[in-house]
């Protein structure tokens, strides 16, 4: 699939400020099966561009004259749901995390596991004889039964540890559940970030699903607020040990609880890829 993607996001502050320091995570990159073409950040401010240590590109935005709004566009195509298996040049450029396995063992104040965490990882591990992919989507279906999905909960509730105790969660929190369990079972896991498209409502919305790594296939990609592996569906923005290294805007330096966040998504469906 296709999509011609549109993700404008407006701050407003209720009082001119002096000085903004934002970290921008809006630019896909080609990979795990999607190609990027035409793809345009731009800001109200001055930006300069670098790849952090996960290999994601990401934007510094830093305004340091006063002022009351914030505006960032991200702006491009995305080619989803393609065969890179057999693509050299695609698969050298996906190659952007360079990071050795064993860090994506780290635990993270969001993905910490307690002794309710690992028996729940233990439990369904138990059920299978080795680490595969039954195992994990095993892991992700129990999840998926025993947390709800809902959208109304705290963006700050969304640690591991609180996703399983409430039994509900953004796609964040289940993910990070996810992620907790795996590196419990000393299986490397790593967040993502980025866009889910709706296909009943043709609308995008923001959406965090995981990568598990697995001897003799490499990453595995599992989206578990939807039960179902990522397909062409999702398009992905960044990737880290938890959120907060893959989220796709974060404030280093400016006066929170002064701003109102809009953001607003146009996508187009502009083509089904024939393979």
């Amino acid at each position: 699939m296709k999509f011609n993607i549109e993700h404008h996001t407006r701050f407003a502050f209720n009082k001119p400020i002096g000085y903004t320091i934002q970290q921008l995570r809006l630019t896909p990159q080609d990979g795990f099966g999607q190609r990027v073409s035409n793809w345009q950040v731009k800001v109200s401010g001055l930006s300069s561009t670098q790849l952090d240590a996960f290999g994601n590109t990401t934007h510094t935005l830093v305004m340091d004259t006063p002022h009351q709004e914030i505006m960032i566009s991200a702006t491009g195509e995305v080619e989803t749901d393609l065969d890179w298996s057999t693509d050299l040049l695609a698969k050298d450029k996906s190659k952007h995390d360079d990071l050795a396995l064993p860090i994506y063992l780290r635990s993270t104040a969001l993905t910490e596991a307690n002794d309710q965490v690992i028996q729940f990882a233990q439990q369904v591990a138990s059920q299978h004889k080795s680490i595969n992919q039954d195992l994990l989507t095993a892991l992700m279906n129990e999840i998926s039964q025993t947390v709800i999905l809902n959208k109304t909960t705290a963006e700050n509730q969304q640690s591991a540890i609180t996703t399983l105790t409430a039994g509900k969660a953004l796609s964040q929190g289940m993910t990070h559940l996810f992620i907790s369990c795996c590196r419990a079972l000393k299986i490397p896991a790593r967040f993502v970030h980025g866009y889910c498209f709706n296909p009943i409502t043709k609308q995008l919305e923001n959406h965090s699903w995981a990568d598990a790594w697995l001897v003799g296939s490499g990453w595995q990609s599992f989206d578990v607020a939807n039960n179902a592996p990522s397909n062409g569906i999702h398009i992905r923005l960044a990737t880290g040990l938890d959120y907060r290294d893959a989220c796709p805007i974060s404030s280093v330096m400016h006066d929170i609880g002064n701003e109102k966040m809009s953001v607003n998504f146009k996508v187009h469906e502009m083509s089904q890829i024939q393979q």
